[in-house]
């Protein structure tokens, strides 16, 4: 069962006593913003009711690609507005006022999409932003928030340096969209780029058959884009649709942007860094407020793209909440969990950073440590001022007969990569596209016996919060390699619960100083065209494969599994394209780097 510790606690008092003083309107207004090119917006605004009509207040942004509302059928009670519409539900009766916008090339708003989250969209933000500002329901305050696509939005309109932008909250969302979302360690995740090209051709295009694998937006009474109030016959909104006929298509562009930053072949000025918060942040003041949060099945690495956002913006007001969650905290991902929904309000914790940020009110954040992590199994919140937490290192080394120990061994193994290793269905990879998967990894019983393992022995418990290491040192017998290393806790009585994994394609085993924009505490490669370099057949290399983040504490008893494959079939474009290599191992010059929490001093 999962305990209340101290920062949860201080979240739920904080949610209970805070007045809501206001009320819903019954339907927001709408209307279209004209951009600097002629491009139509449609924005959706919400406005406190209350009975003062003459009050002001600070806006919460909302940009999104996923419709700010459906259209409905006639009678329906369907939510109109699956993406955002908790946000408006929840902030507008505490005193905010909530403008959701169809980003351009989406929903009812004009234009076209030239790539994913073009730096068009970013410009279109602060025209936003100077909209809301000159209404007279606004105090001249603005803060930005949203899941996944709208968290990255909220950094785009940051890095504008607009003067009314004081406080963001990206959820759930990337700092580098290329080595966090869509390439990590340099592998194409194909089936994510596929099953996010379908959602977005039933969306862009309006062709609702293609959601009907996509648990938000498959509702039978979802009737296409909503028209903004003056569109009444529904003219403008097809004209708008007709428009979006010439988006960019996901599986397309992707494939151009092997190489990270990279120009595109017919525009070298747009590349995976223009889609990207990181490469603009040195446009962020200091003074503008940064909530950054993720889970630890936050999709292809999100939880690095939070923790990223957090270290390189250190002279920001900033703070960190790392949870049990899947993307956009729909689920607890726990398999010890006490229920599937979340036992944690992610919008209190918002809240009381925008009180405290955009309505200047005492709310006793900033006396809270600045980053708050869950300890899987241990079902538990931890505090730390920084990440990761207190830690030391603990090496273990592959030997032989598949043993994991604290010696280091002699000796080597050879593993014959193949292609049809995979992690399954329900995974990060799954539900980070839309899907729905409650039962994360529930297939992992059985998977690591195809792959490369080794267990330690019983171990005494232990908490691993922070970044495992793989210091691989070992020969292939083909020029490329997919390697896919994966961290199991295998239970006493044999049941496996996957915990984490990392992933680098071995042309980019080179390592290099991060630039100022990215300050990461985890090997960093550029993954530039000119850093990639083949591997010599059959000669030794010594390759560093960081696994994504975790707070996980290992039962007593429990044995460590360590595993290495060279495909997952399910999720990953496959590496080299003909035969696969086969790996041998130097256990003398191999070993695992765990960083072990300790108890502060």
């Amino acid at each position: 069962m999962t305990m209340i510790s101290a920062f949860q606690s201080r979240i739920a008092e904080y949610e209970a006593n805070r007045p809501i003083p206001y009320a819903l309107p019954e339907r927001p207004s709408s209307c279209y913003v004209t951009m600097r090119d002629g491009c139509r917006i449609a924005v959706d605004v919400y406005l406190p009711q209350s009975d003062e009509n003459s009050e002001r207040f600070p806006t919460l942004l909302l940009f999104t690609p996923y419709f700010r509302r459906f259209a409905l059928k006639p009678g329906s009670d369907a939510n109109p507005s699956p993406n955002t519409g908790k946000f408006s539900d929840y902030f507008v009766p505490r005193g905010y006022a909530v403008v959701v916008v169809d980003v351009r090339g989406t929903g009812a708003s004009f234009g076209t999409r030239d790539g994913f989250r073009s730096p068009a969209e970013r410009a279109d933000s602060a025209e936003i932003a100077d909209w809301v500002v000159k209404q007279n329901w606004s105090d001249g305050v603005i803060g930005a928030t949203g899941i996944s696509y709208l968290g990255a939005a909220s950094d785009f309109l940051a890095s504008t340096g607009h003067p009314a932008v004081k406080a963001i909250a990206p959820l759930f969302s990337v700092w580098d969209t290329y080595a966090d979302n869509y390439f990590p360690g340099g592998m194409q995740c194909t089936s994510l780029t596929q099953l996010y090209d379908t959602l977005m051709k039933g969306l862009d295009l309006d062709q609702r058959h293609h959601l009907k694998d996509y648990k938000y937006y498959a509702n039978p009474d979802f009737q296409g884009p909503l028209p903004v109030d003056e569109d009444v016959d529904g003219s403008l909104v097809k004209a708008a649709v007709a428009e979006h006929q010439g988006n960019f298509r996901q599986t397309d562009f992707m494939a151009d942007l092997a190489y990270r930053e990279e120009g595109l072949p017919y525009d070298q000025s747009y590349s995976s860094a223009s889609i990207s918060p990181y490469s603009y942040s040195e446009g962020t003041r200091e003074d503008v407020a940064i909530l950054s949060m993720s889970g630890w099945m936050d999709g292809a690495g999100y939880a690095n793209g939070a923790i990223a956002r957090f270290l390189t913006l250190d002279h920001n007001p900033r703070h960190l909440v790392l949870g049990p969650w899947d993307h956009g905290a729909r689920i607890d991902v726990s398999p010890w969990r006490a229920a599937e929904d979340p036992s944690f309000s992610v919008l209190g914790c918002v809240l009381r950073f925008f009180d405290t940020y955009l309505k200047g009110m005492e709310t006793g954040l900033q006396d809270d440590p600045r980053v708050a992590y869950f300890k899987m199994h241990e079902e538990s919140w931890g505090e730390a001022e920084t990440w990761p937490p207190q830690q030391r290192q603990l090496e273990l080394h592959p030997a032989d007969a598949g043993k994991l120990q604290p010696e280091t061994a002699t000796g080597n193994v050879s593993y014959q990569c193949v292609p049809h290793t995979g992690t399954g269905f329900e995974t990060r990879y799954e539900r980070i596209a839309g899907m729905d998967s409650r039962n994360y990894y529930a297939d992992w019983q059985g998977r690591t016996a195809a792959m490369l393992s080794f267990d330690s022995a019983p171990m005494e418990a232990t908490t691993l919060s922070g970044h495992a290491l793989l210091e691989l040192t070992a020969s292939f017998d083909a020029p490329d390699a997919g390697l896919f290393v994966y961290l199991t806790e295998v239970e006493a009585d044999g049941t496996e619960r996957y915990m984490t994994e990392g992933v680098l394609r071995a042309i980019f085993r080179e390592e290099e100083q991060p630039p100022a924009n990215i300050r990461i505490n985890w090997p960093f490669r550029s993954f530039h065209r000119n850093s990639a370099r083949a591997l010599p057949i059959n000669k030794q290399q010594k390759i560093r494969i960081p696994l994504l983040p975790t707070a996980w504490t290992i039962s007593k008893g429990s044995r460590l599994r360590l595993s290495i494959a060279g495909a997952d079939g399910d999720h990953f474009k496959k590496v080299p394209h003909g035969k696969m290599p086969r790996i041998t191992m130097d256990f003398a010059e191999t070993r695992l780097v765990l960083p072990i929490e300790k108890a502060a001093e």
